[in-house]
């Protein structure tokens, strides 16, 4: 899979990610310097395609900052997306299509990455937030968070680097079945054991929290056909769903769409 990098020259952490990339040998990826904020811009797929600077790119990997309240030291990933309202840049109700086997292989390889640094960074994948919205070419967020503590750590971001490295070597693999998740809060530990299990064969694309219910048709959809892969079932966070009544809603636009579901703790791990 032929992928480009882009990071924001107002992003400390994307600057220092890219810094630590020209220690790896990465002689077919695009390293692009955007002059806005990653979020905010809006359709830059096809901006950078009609300069040529993305010929045969088949994934876009965003490497940025994460920002929080919390001052927690974090590795996230994630798809970008709006369920609802468009507060963070992107179109309300509009997804980035993402790809669920690179989120897998790139958040195995970022847990082990983050392992073998001794940094005691916290790895978790985030659900489906915030812009831009992009058209064209399929994309996913890497990020440092969660302060500026953590933004300006360079031995952080050459794990990052190092993650991003080591997707050169990202071939796709048929056994593996797609998953949309549904259910939990915005860090999703539930789904950080599914996509990290060798077991359950199972990769996530986009993934709605509790915080985006009610779930509807157009939501649901969206989430499929923003999802390169084909989807072949929904995962759901059970506990996660809320209530009973919000459980069945879920359960009848889910069979509505002939799609299959499984609750995540029938899923091995």
């Amino acid at each position: 899979m032929n992928f480009a990098v882009l990071y924001s020259k107002k992003d400390e952490a994307g600057i220092n990610i890219a810094e630590a990339l020209k220690n790896f040998y990465l002689p077919q990826v695009p390293i692009i310097e955007l002059k806005k904020d990653s979020i905010y811009c809006e359709d830059i797929d096809k901006q950078l395609q009609e300069e040529g600077k993305l010929k045969n790119i088949d994934l876009i990997i965003f490497a940025t900052k994460h920002q929080s309240k919390e001052d927690r030291k974090t590795f996230s990933l994630h798809a970008p997306g709006n369920w609802r309202n468009a507060d963070f840049g992107g179109k309300p109700g509009k997804l980035c299509k993402t790809s669920s086997q690179a989120i897998k292989f790139l958040f195995q390889k970022l847990n082990e990455n983050s392992n073998n640094s001794n940094l005691n960074y916290e790895c978790t994948l985030e659900c489906t937030h915030h812009g831009p919205y992009l058209e064209k070419i399929p994309c996913l967020f890497i990020e440092i968070g969660t302060t500026i503590n953590q933004w300006q750590d360079k031995k952080a971001a050459e794990v990052i680097a190092k993650t991003i490295s080591d997707f050169q070597n990202f071939q796709s693999n048929k056994e593996i079945k797609t998953a949309i998740f549904i259910g939990g809060p915005h860090y999703a530990p539930n789904a950080n054991k599914i996509q990290l299990s060798q077991q359950s064969n199972i990769a996530i694309s986009h993934i709605i929290p509790e915080y985006a219910f009610p779930i509807n048709e157009s939501m649901l959809k969206e989430a499929i056909n923003k999802t390169q892969e084909n989807v072949d079932l929904i995962l759901l966070d059970w506990k996660g769903c809320g209530n009973s009544e919000s459980r069945q809603q879920i359960i009848k636009l889910i069979e509505k769409l002939g799609l299959k579901h499984e609750r995540i703790e029938r899923i091995e791990k």
